[in-house]
């Protein structure tokens, strides 16, 4: 077993919504000397492992097989520059996709349309989109299903009696602290606990948190129930999830290049964490959220499964936002994929919008970052409707 992965893979999934201690200004790591220094890496170093983390750590490659690309043509461009805020902002590609015809199309930092970048936490919304499709075929009843159905080790604990929506939705009441600069906070020791006997390191660390809410009635933000939620349903499906990433929609939605997933120490995809891809193979992403789950001509997902899963389901404390299944929902009807360093992909189902940032920002997180990014999208959004395409 390779020591240095389930530190690193600790790190990546610890890294989902939390910024770097102070001490992070000492001497900092490199992604050869020490992967797991992911959120303490020079800018440099930052913005050249992003664009090649199958390098860095361990990864299953999710094949786009061999069918035809989805064609994303030329639209009307929109008069929007984005290369200030690229800039200031560190910004690798922006994307915006509108009636299926690409309106803007930069890159920056380095990369070009051939090179994939990782997703940190928008890779939640393509776990969730699995549990969909999951249903779809059968292999998972229904999101009313006791997890403890499909993963038989999590009995006794926390978890009994917690349907699969509820882990969904962030709300099954098991407690979980997801503070990163606490060294003992359930995040910091996840998935660096080792795997013993062959179990299930995810079930097995699961299983011993204990509940301090009732199921359905308190939204906590749980990295390592999105690691449960694709633990379920490789689990139900008998297969690996970048195998079934590469089933269900890789090789059916045109995408134009292989994908890879990171792997835990356990050798299994981080279910809430780090695919990397091409830029418009992100964009087809978000295309087949915005289609309701249809992708090559053919539906993978329940109806209305997106209207769902992008809609408030969870109450966040935010006015106007929410929590649906693995999206972060606005009362407007848009909903949002993100991830740490600025990853976001936006689906705005009223103007048959999807907009994509994948970025290396300064710090994980930060509201000056975030501040910036809704300036931007919203004048990308002012641009489109100012000048609708024809």
């Amino acid at each position: 077993m390779n020591h240095r992965l389930a530190p690193l893979s600790a790190v990546l999934v610890a890294a989902l919504t939390l910024a770097a201690p102070a001490c992070a200004q000492q001497q900092r790591p490199t992604p050869e000397t020490e992967p797991a220094g992911v959120l303490f890496w020079s800018p440099q170093d930052r913005e050249r492992a992003f664009r090649s983390m199958d390098k860095v750590m361990p990864h299953a490659r999710v094949s786009r097989g061999d069918g035809p690309v989805r064609a994303l043509l030329a639209g009307e461009p929109i008069a929007v520059d984005p290369s200030a805020y690229m800039e200031d902002q560190r910004v690798a590609g922006v994307l915006v996709i509108q009636d299926g015809r690409i309106r803007l199309e930069r890159y920056g930092l380095g990369i070009g349309e051939t090179d994939r970048w990782v997703s940190f936490s928008m890779t939640k919304s393509l776990t969730s989109t699995l549990v969909g499709a999951a249903i779809a075929d059968g292999s998972i009843d229904g999101l009313n299903d006791p997890v403890v159905r499909y993963l038989p080790g999590l009995a006794g604990g926390g978890y009994d009696g917690v349907t699969l929506r509820q882990l969904l939705t962030m709300t099954s009441g098991v407690r979980w602290n997801e503070d990163y600069t606490d060294p003992d906070s359930d995040v910091a020791r996840f998935l660096s606990a080792p795997v013993r006997d062959g179990q299930n390191p995810v079930v097995s660390f699961m299983s011993r948190l204990p509940r301090e809410a009732e199921p359905g009635t308190r939204w906590n933000y749980s990295t390592g129930e999105t690691n449960l939620v694709g633990t379920l349903i490789a689990a139900a499906e008998n297969k690996p999830l970048a195998q079934l990433l590469s089933e269900r929609i890789w090789s059916r939605a045109g995408m134009e290049a292989d994908a890879f997933w990171a792997l835990d120490q356990g050798g299994r995809e981080i279910g809430g964490c780090c695919v990397s891809a091409v830029l418009r193979d992100w964009g087809r992403v978000g295309l087949m959220a915005l289609e309701d789950g249809v992708v090559g001509g053919e539906r993978i997902t329940p109806d209305s499964w997106f209207a769902e899963a992008g809609s408030k389901q969870a109450d966040i404390g935010s006015p106007g936002e929410g929590y649906g299944y693995q999206w972060w929902t606005q009362d407007d009807g848009v909903f949002n994929a993100y991830g740490i360093f600025g990853q976001t992909i936006r689906i705005d189902p009223e103007r048959k919008l999807v907009i994509v940032i994948l970025s290396a920002w300064p710090n994980a997180t930060g509201r000056e970052h975030s501040a910036a990014r809704r300036a931007f999208i919203a004048e990308v959004v002012a641009a489109v409707d100012a000048a609708p395409q024809h």
